[in-house]
């Protein structure tokens, strides 16, 4: 038990390298993305034409991915700032991610539509629009039990492990869709020659895993225990004192 505290301290010392890998393999990513829509496929555009569709992966691998990849990881991150200032940050980054995923839903409905394709007969379109769907209801509810006064400790308790669950599980939800989506622009590109190891088809191939090795080191620094926000004696103080008034009871745990 007494060397508990410094196994604790030599293992953060790694923490800023993990940290520094999920930035680098979330960033490859996005570019990579880019990369392939602007090289193979004529750029962007909001037209309806092609290039009005590139915007929808580079749009859901930023934000559904990287971003709210991000967001996941802010608790972790700034692990000695006052804790309602993370959980602005925390909002905030759900939000952009919110808002450049609506941009990318956009962008392919509009796509279809003006080319005559039907909406949402896809695998990977069910899932996308599910994802989408329970982001939404995920940050509101965090915005209502966590970031607004007057939620009472005893319900913030009791949402908390769910917020940290459905919170991983929905990263892994829209890396899920990314893969699908990946593979079905695969085969609608270049179905005749993926077989022969075609340039297109390997970056598209190195995307997915990039995107699988960011989902799990994302979710290896959330689990760890020792990357764990510290408790704070001033917050956890005020939150004795404010459950004590509402309630009766002890301080909640930290996400």
């Amino acid at each position: 038990m007494e060397d508990s505290p410094q196994r604790a301290v030599q293992g953060l010392g790694s923490f800023p390298w993990y940290v520094g890998g999920t930035q680098v393999l979330g960033l490859a990513c996005v570019v990579i993305t880019g990369v392939w829509m602007g090289s193979y496929h004529g750029g962007y555009a909001w037209d309806g034409s092609g290039q009005e569709f590139n915007v929808h992966p580079l749009c859901m691998v930023l934000g559904l991915v990287f971003l709210y990849g991000d967001a996941i990881l802010v608790y972790r991150v700034f692990r000695n700032e006052s804790k309602r200032n993370v959980k602005i940050l925390h909002a905030v980054l759900h939000l952009l991610a919110l808002i450049i995923s609506i941009v990318g839903i956009v962008a392919v409905f509009d796509f279809h539509n003006h080319n005559k394709i039907p909406n949402m007969y896809s695998l990977h379109s069910w899932c996308g629009m599910l994802t989408f769907v329970l982001f939404c209801v995920q940050w509101l509810m965090g915005l209502g039990f966590f970031l607004f006064p007057g939620t009472l400790m005893a319900l913030r308790s009791w949402y908390l492990p769910l917020h940290v669950f459905f919170g991983l599980a929905m990263l892994a939800m829209s890396l899920a869709t990314c893969l699908l989506g990946i593979s079905e622009k695969l085969f609608f590109s270049i179905q005749d020659t993926y077989s022969q190891f075609v340039p297109e088809g390997i970056l598209g191939n190195m995307l997915g895993l990039l995107l699988v090795a960011f989902g799990i080191l994302v979710g290896y620094v959330v689990t760890r225990e020792d990357f764990r926000r510290p408790p704070h004696p001033e917050e956890e103080a005020l939150s004795v004192h404010f459950k004590t008034l509402t309630e009766g009871g002890g301080s909640p745990t930290s996400p």
